[in-house]
């Protein structure tokens, strides 16, 4: 039996992804920092729960170890801090930028760790539209998910010759979830979709594998 590993898991996208994925018959190692709200996901997949710390090395390291050998990896976890770039709290940037760079880092390593011996595996980073272009007073999370961005760029140059498919999927739009029920179903991404386009990089036979998808509502302005 495959497995999988979703890092940064909450009721929304990764849950999706998690239903898709042990639908295929992967088993799942599911990682967040506060477990205790995916009890019901674990039991309707039948995944492994692990709390984790997204930008401690250490924690990283011992949640691969636990995981065991993972075919596909996702990287979801983000942190956003808003406001002027005159007023903005330094460790709260800082904590921007572990969560949503640093530890994709952490994690891409280990994965290519675990990969590169066996010559296959599929990597896959969230990236969001601040990744492609940055808000005003949302300085942080722009700068963290260029980074993101850049490091699955470079992970792809590297990693693609050596059998490991890296991609980053720009979230570019709001996804439908219960806590957003102030707009229509049209004008959001939904999670299930989104799932399903992952699973479809997942499969993608290497003579086309994409480094970079780009997912928006219809209605989304470019």
């Amino acid at each position: 039996m495959p497995k999988a590993l979703i890092i940064g898991v909450g009721d929304g996208l990764s849950a999706s992804l998690a239903r898709r994925l042990a639908g295929e018959g992967y088993a799942l190692a599911l990682a967040a920092r506060n477990t205790a709200k995916l009890g019901a996901l674990a039991a309707e997949t039948g995944a492994s729960l692990h709390a984790a710390d997204a930008a401690d090395p250490a924690a990283i390291a011992a949640l691969f170890a636990a995981a065991g050998e993972v075919e596909v990896v996702v990287y979801n976890p983000s942190y956003r801090v808003r406001g002027p770039i005159a007023e903005l709290d330094p460790a709260e940037v800082q904590k921007t930028l572990q969560v949503t760079a640093f530890g994709a880092f952490l994690a891409v390593r280990e994965a290519a760790r675990q990969m590169l011996p066996r010559g296959h595996g599929t990597i896959l980073l969230t990236g969001a539209s601040a990744g492609v272009k940055g808000f005003a007073e949302s300085a942080p999370f722009a700068m963290g998910k260029f980074a993101l961005r850049g490091l699955a760029q470079s992970a792809a140059r590297e990693l693609h010759p050596k059998g490991i498919h890296v991609a980053h999927i720009v979230i570019d739009g709001g996804i439908s979830s219960a806590r957003r029920p102030e707009r229509g179903e049209a004008t959001l991404l939904d999670p299930d979709a989104i799932a399903e386009a992952y699973w479809q990089l997942v499969r993608q036979p290497r003579s086309t594998w994409s480094a970079e998808l780009e997912l928006r509502p219809w209605v989304e302005r470019f």
